[in-house]
């Protein structure tokens, strides 16, 4: 297997401490070792990393950096999740269920949730970008030929950057919007509009059942929606997970009075003007009428306009990559992507995974990316959580491996218990039959996804079961589930 050393950024073995190491400037041109286009997770690790090994590096960014998770997805989302998931816990426990008086102060929930996306203000990323060493430059980055990006600013000026070892692309994604009649025209939310709103709808209507549909349809529930609607194409919730996490979480939010309906399509999304209900048409009938209609079906990637046919490649789709993070179909090997724009793994942690390991290569130390693909860890969170690492049994029996599964619930242990009433859920391993090691892991549960990176850990160094017998769970946590799972399986 190549592993990359010696290849990114040859056949250019320019010396970063000599010469023009400080940058070569002329008029609007510059050259750095390194230019990366988006100031993402995924791109600022990038460029971070990349100073570390003595590489110089400019960052390109036209938005806000920090990107999609910081201000509109990962930590807006969990900070509006998070209050109203504390105040379920509390009252799991009789004995401080009597103690909560009062009503939720939604006001203040959405305060914390601004104070979280630093009130949509960069600064404070910024001074770490140039603390760290790195050079900014503000504006729309394009491929511009071999090695080369174009930066519009917002004034209209543009530069011209070289790299001499390498490109690493790192847009990221948007919400994709379906082909659905009057939806363009509807106003509807995209995830940006839904997590940066300063008022709870009255009534919601999600279109889709995945990790942002459910976790926002949960957190307005909770905030104070009177009707929350979630309509799902597939036949269950979640449908890339096991169908047992879809089933155990339409359950929770059916609790919590949202409406779930699967195996639905939409034909027409309505809306006479701004401010006037929204009415989503379903096959087959059972409309929805709601004021604000949040489109959750996916996303796409962030390459239009990107510059890519001046390199040979289509735009508007993702950029693939071989396991060097390398753009195929482009030769010299100078150009990468990493981050959700490669389509490996739409996760801002997987994104600076990769990200690591296209610095290294970019200082020509040997590295490929193999953990994204066999390990990757998701986390939905809402309440319970579903926490899922590797392969499904679907999965990994469409790959024609030989398993076994074994679960326990995960309510089933002492240190569940202590949390309260009513705590459930289900934990289970996917196993191969042949090697004895765990190739999948799907826990749900409150707060389960901090039982993941244990299983994570399991797959990526193949641990055997035998050994995996030795690792003794403290008691009395959740984690002692991890003992059952493997009493289950006979050991």
């Amino acid at each position: 297997m190549d592993d990359g050393a010696g290849v990114v950024g040859s056949p250019v073995h320019h010396d970063p401490h000599e010469g023009d190491a400080e940058g070569s400037e002329t008029g609007m041109e510059r050259t750095y070792d390194v230019v990366v286009i988006g100031g993402g997770p995924a791109g600022e690790n990038v460029a971070g990393r990349a100073v570390e090994h003595g590489l110089e590096v400019a960052l390109v960014e036209e938005e806000l950096l920090g990107g999609e998770c910081s201000y509109w997805a990962c930590m807006p989302s969990k900070a509006l999740l998070r209050p109203t998931e504390a105040l379920a816990a509390a009252r799991r426990l009789p004995s401080v269920e009597a103690a909560l008086t009062g009503t939720l102060d939604v006001a203040a929930v959405l305060r914390s949730r601004d104070a979280f996306t630093s009130h949509l203000d960069d600064t404070g990323q910024q001074q770490w970008v140039e603390g760290a060493g790195v050079t900014l430059e503000r504006g729309r980055g394009r491929l511009a030929g071999e090695r080369l990006v174009e930066v519009t600013r917002a004034d209209g000026q543009r530069a011209t950057l070289t790299a001499r070892r390498g490109v690493v692309v790192a847009t990221g994604s948007r919400a994709a919007w379906p082909p659905i009649p009057g939806l363009a025209e509807s106003g509807a939310w995209d995830n940006r509009a839904a997590t940066t709103t300063q008022e709870v709808p009255r009534r919601l209507v999600v279109l889709g059942g995945g990790v942002v549909g459910v976790e926002l349809a949960q957190a307005f529930a909770r905030l104070g929606s009177e009707a929350v609607t979630v309509v799902e194409m597939a036949d269950r919730l979640l449908p890339r997970e096991e169908p047992f996490a879809g089933e155990e979480l339409a359950a929770a939010l059916a609790g919590d009075g949202v409406d779930v309906r699967t195996g639905l399509r939409a034909t027409a999304v309505e809306r006479a003007g701004p401010g006037a209900p929204v009415t989503l048409r379903l096959e087959g009938g059972g409309d929805v009428e709601a004021d604000e209609l949040l489109v959750a079906v996916g996303r796409r990637p962030a390459t239009d306009d990107l510059g890519l046919e001046r390199v040979g490649l289509a735009s508007g789709g993702f950029l693939p990559v071989d396991d060097r993070l390398v753009v195929d179909g482009v030769e010299g090997d100078w150009l990468l992507a990493v981050g959700d724009v490669n389509g490996r793994s739409l996760l801002t942690h997987t994104g600076k995974y990769q990200a690591r390991i296209a610095a290294d290569l970019l200082a020509d130390l040997p590295a490929i990316a193999w953990g994204d693909r066999e390990a990757t860890p998701r986390v939905v969170f809402t309440d319970p959580q579903v926490a899922a690492v590797g392969r499904t049994e679907a999965e990994a029996r469409e790959a024609g491996l030989a398993v076994r599964t074994v679960r326990y619930g995960t309510g089933d242990v002492a240190g569940a218990a202590l949390l309260g009433k009513g705590v459930a859920g289900t934990s289970q391993l996917v196993i191969d039959d042949d090697r004895d090691v765990i190739l999948g892991a799907t826990f749900t549960g409150p707060g389960v996804g901090e039982l993941l990176h244990a299983a994570t850990i399991a797959i990526v160094g193949e641990v055997s079961l035998d050994v995996l017998w030795h690792a003794v769970p403290a008691f009395p946590t959740v984690s002692e589930v991890w003992l059952r799972l493997l009493e289950t399986d006979g050991r």
